[in-house]
């Protein structure tokens, strides 16, 4: 994709990326993973089950977030190499109607649909 043409959708991965890490800075409260989850853990009166369940939930929305970021980050580095909307595992040209739902997409539909299969269940 030209250089011209994925403009917009640098601008919209910058945007999703800043969102991200806000959200993630909230998420942590300004510290990182470990101690975020060693001061849940630390919390006096909580029943174990609810301070797990927290902890749990709270490194679930940190590693979403985390491979969201590292989508947008591959997807930016895509731009810049001028393979933006290509597939990185066949090559064809994603579908512009599919990179403005999701402008991180490395792949097109069938190939996403082939590597969610391979990977098995979540």
């Amino acid at each position: 994709m030209k250089t011209s043409t994925s403009t917009p959708f640098k601008q919209t991965l910058l945007k999703q990326r800043e969102a991200l890490m806000q959200q993630l800075e909230q998420l942590r409260g300004g510290s990182n993973r470990v101690d975020a989850a060693s001061e849940i853990l630390s919390q006096q009166g909580d029943p174990h089950a609810q301070v797990f369940s927290e902890r749990e939930l709270e490194l679930i929305l940190d590693d979403r977030e985390t491979a969201e970021i590292r989508a947008i980050d591959a997807a930016l580095e895509r731009i810049e190499a001028g393979t933006f909307g290509q597939c990185v595992d066949c090559g064809v040209l994603i579908p512009e109607q599919r990179l403005r739902v999701a402008p991180e997409a490395a792949r097109c539909v069938g190939c996403q649909e082939k590597f969610e299969q391979s990977a098995g269940p979540v």
